[in-house]
């Protein structure tokens, strides 16, 4: 996969008002920014955080094949705050390390990108606010939060609400992690490796669907067996930080701009969910876009679950992605 060449950005933001309260000391927002605003300002795309990642993952929405490959548009991949780049509980003012990090939202997130958007291009609106999971709860907030600006949106395989069943599954993962001793409420010695396992293999079965595990889809992935596949997400969560996990999730299951909000949407907007997604479900989907004028569901047809709308991941997938990222593109 061909990508054009890009450059790291980092503001810093000094005390960040939050919105439960307090303040996010020496608050640092990361990112990655591809290709520059054109002479009418009016090229520019954003793509925030997923769950787990940093912006590197959300890097193949730029590869060759798609809309936002050719140069033509200035991306910025934005980190999240507990993502481990960002501010985190790893990564923080020492005051705030650890268990003692604040409850950190979605809104706080959206406006700490809103702060560094105006720093480095000034008053710019957004001709497409886009992201999978995590990443298209916080497109729908922008849109939600500045209606004004941001003129077409595209989320994939999210919801901008955590809605009940989805916040379940989330108090499955995390009580599994915190069942762990080592964890110690946050205030451990040492990684508490036994419950990030616990933690992964959980996860796992919620990321893909029934038909992903029936279909032996994980060998598409170069994945030899189920085990294989849950080894791999084993290792991949001891190499995180538990209280980044968790402070990114309470935002997570946290965010509910409520209805009124998605009301004020006046974006051209596609919702895209996996028609087998377990936790951002087709039918949440539906009724969300209920709420805003003129939003059309376009679903992903895949067995993958939640994971169809992973960037790069499922090559099908990401190429209906991009057709509705070009046909969005493409209206005025």
């Amino acid at each position: 996969m061909v990508q054009k060449q890009g450059f790291s950005r980092e503001i810093r933001l000094g005390d960040l008002p939050l919105k439960k309260g307090g303040v996010l000391r020496d608050a640092v927002l990361t990112g990655y920014q591809i290709g520059a605003l054109n002479a009418r300002r009016d090229n520019l795309v954003i793509v925030p955080c997923y769950y787990g990642g940093t912006y590197e993952g959300s890097l193949p929405l730029v590869g060759a094949g798609g809309p936002l490959a050719g140069g033509d548009y200035c991306v910025v991949l934005f980190d999240m705050f507990g993502n481990g780049r960002a501010s985190s509980p790893s990564r923080c003012h020492p005051s705030q390390a650890g268990h003692r990090f604040p409850a950190v939202t979605l809104d706080d997130n959206v406006e700490a990108q809103r702060r560094a958007l105006q720093a480095w291009f000034g008053d710019v609106d957004i001709a497409l606010a886009t992201g999978w999971s995590m990443g298209g709860m916080q497109s729908y907030l922008w849109a939600a939060r500045h209606p004004r600006r941001v003129q077409r949106l595209l989320p994939v395989c999210a919801t901008a609400r955590c809605w009940p069943h989805n916040r379940v599954f989330l108090d499955g993962v995390r009580s599994a992690l915190m069942a762990d001793p080592v964890y110690n409420g946050g205030d451990y010695q040492r990684a508490p490796e036994a419950g990030l396992k616990a933690f992964a293999r959980v996860y796992a079965g919620w990321a893909y669907s029934q038909a992903f595990f029936r279909q032996g889809l994980y060998r598409n992935l170069g994945f030899a067996d189920i085990d294989a596949l849950l080894r791999f997400w084993e290792q991949d969560h001891l190499a995180q930080d538990a209280n980044d996990l968790l402070a990114v999730m309470h935002a997570w299951e946290s965010a509910d701009p409520g209805d009124s909000a998605l009301g004020a949407i006046s974006a051209r907007t596609l919702v895209m969910p996996s028609r087998t997604d377990l936790y951002f479900t087709v039918e949440d989907a539906r009724h969300e876009a209920g709420l805003i004028a003129g939003a059309r569901v376009e679903v992903l047809d895949s067995d993958y679950g939640h994971a169809a709308g992973a960037p790069g991941r499922e090559p099908v997938a990401m190429a209906q992605w991009w057709r509705a990222m070009a046909g969005l593109l493409a209206t005025p």
